[in-house]
């Protein structure tokens, strides 16, 4: 399975300088064309928390192109993001794109209000590659990168991999990490 966290960039100035309603508005409008998306490649959405949002790609259906289907979805998001800018100073909203590929366990938890979920140490992970990425850019682990091959590896993919280097992830140690983009 892979596992995708995406969060706003600078999200907590943007919402400073609009209102309650213009801020709910907005997000609305940014998540419902990134569920879209997600509906396109197939992806299971998890959540959104404030301006985070969480997809996961082979579950709860297993399928051998989680990480092909991920990547492209990630793809399509940054671009999507380009028809977006700020109410208040008309900048481009950007992403922080984070993905793991590993496994996870995934449930239904709750009495009274039922959530669908995911734990485990790729979730973890992937709020990690997310939280160390740069504005704008898809940042990807190794096992990442292994899973992509092996989900099509003969298949002509139109994407660049761009080595990040060892990293010291938080609660992970050193991780070889790469930034996902489109080949041009």
């Amino acid at each position: 399975m892979s596992v995708l966290f995406a969060d706003i960039v600078n999200f907590t100035k943007l919402s400073q300088r609009i209102t309650p309603e213009e801020l709910v508005e907005g997000l609305d409008r940014i998540f419902s064309t990134l569920d879209a998306l997600a509906e396109k490649y197939g992806l299971e959405k998890i959540k959104t928390i404030g301006d985070a949002y969480m997809v996961v790609s082979g579950a709860p259906i297993p399928r051998s192109d989680h990480a092909e289907a991920m990547a492209y979805f990630a793809l399509e998001m940054m671009e999507a993001m380009k028809e977006f800018r700020s109410i208040s100073t008309g900048e481009e909203i950007q992403l922080r794109i984070g993905i793991h590929s590993g496994e996870v366990v995934a449930g239904v938890i709750g009495k009274k209000k039922f959530a669908y979920d995911l734990w485990g140490d790729a979730v973890n992970t992937a709020s990690r590659m997310e939280s160390h990425g740069e504005a704008g850019k898809i940042h990807v682990s190794e096992e990442f990168m292994r899973a992509l091959s092996l989900s099509s590896p003969t298949s002509p993919m139109s994407l660049h991999f761009q080595e990040r280097g060892d990293m010291d992830i938080k609660g992970k140690g050193m991780m070889k990490t790469y930034f996902l983009e489109a080949k041009q």
